[in-house]
């Protein structure tokens, strides 16, 4: 993937005088979840508003295909086609939706101690919790998910079985599965990552963040585990049967400014890291070569970046900051 030393040019800039809460591309659009709860469907001036929680700020988003899930603190859970249908899928009666996962149709979001799957069907199943979760995640083969809350984590299949607690002391937010379904990895409010090899539930302790991990990208391969919360990108290796334990991660783009979201490209190693001073760059794993996207100086207020996304192909990234700017990068072809 060869790529030039900036790609500023390449940066259709949008202004949606909103919070970017999350970002994604519906039939080839890029879409922006608004913290006034609506949603930006495509670029610049084309661009058109979808209210989608009435009077409500949408708190976290997923993608599934050409849907885009929202909650809000409205307590609707609510899907958005991409020609603009919006679709309400679960109503929790004003309760905040923690989080949300999406998968192959099935969606699943927690509110209070309460954790809800709805399958492709339609049919819906529910789980009390300990604790509120703000992490979920759908294992990338059947109808599993993994719920990450205080002490630990719950694996949970909706449809069968018991759930299964992995216990470790402490407050787990935000929840991702290996794409090879080996490894579940949990960011945690004390500044570290915490991982199980699911086969036996082996731990795995990584720590020495400075700030909080909020953001969690895995390489197309599943090797690779890209995370925010340091003045670098912290890219964990997971190609070996005991994951990152053992072997010490990789820092990309390191700088004065803490990254705050990562997103690895769809086919390739590089890497997507925005920072909380604004800055965006991609960063190339194999040899650490640094494309500029985005200046700190193209942003007055300093605001951190709050989302990115790569549409289906790697060709574009969509990106939004918590002042309202976003925009996206168009890759030059080969």
């Amino acid at each position: 993937m060869a790529l030039p030393p900036t790609l500023t040019e390449n940066v259709e800039t949008i202004g949606l005088d909103e919070p970017v809460v999350a970002a994604a591309f519906l039939g080839g659009a890029p879409v922006f979840a608004l913290a006034d709860g609506t949603l930006q469907f495509g670029d610049g001036a084309s661009g058109r508003r979808i209210p989608v929680h009435d009077d409500a700020a949408i708190l976290v988003a997923a993608q599934d295909g050409d849907r885009f899930i929202t909650g809000g603190d409205d307590g609707r859970v609510v899907a958005t086609h991409a020609n603009g249908v919006v679709e309400t899928l679960g109503d929790e009666k004003g309760k905040w939706i923690d989080a949300i996962a999406a998968r192959a149709g099935a969606v699943a979001w927690t509110a209070g101690k309460t954790a809800r799957a709805r399958s492709a069907k339609g049919e819906a199943k529910s789980l009390d919790l300990t604790s509120t979760s703000r992490g979920l995640a759908f294992f990338p083969k059947g109808y599993r998910l993994a719920v990450a809350h205080y002490g630990g984590a719950t694996l949970w299949f909706p449809n069968a079985g018991r759930p299964e607690t992995l216990a470790w002391a402490g407050s787990h937010l935000d929840a991702t599965i290996s794409p090879d379904g080996r490894f579940l990895v949990t960011s945690m409010q004390e500044n570290a990552l915490h991982g199980w090899r699911l086969s036996d539930g082996k731990h795995m302790r990584m720590a020495g963040y400075p700030g909080k991990t909020r953001s969690l990208s895995w390489s197309h391969d599943g090797k690779w585990l890209a995370t925010s919360g340091a003045d670098a990108c912290i890219v964990w290796p997971f190609s070996g049967k005991d994951g990152p334990m053992g072997q010490a991660p990789r820092e990309c783009g390191v700088r004065g400014a803490i990254a705050t979201r990562v997103a690895f490209h769809p086919a390739a190693l590089v890497v997507a890291i925005g920072y909380d001073d604004g800055l965006i760059i991609l960063t190339r794993l194999t040899d650490g070569s640094e494309i500029l996207i985005r200046h700190p100086a193209q942003d007055p207020d300093r605001a951190q970046i709050s989302a990115l996304a790569w549409d289906e192909k790697g060709a574009r990234l969509a990106f939004g900051a918590e002042n309202g700017d976003a925009g996206v990068l168009t890759l030059p072809k080969a």
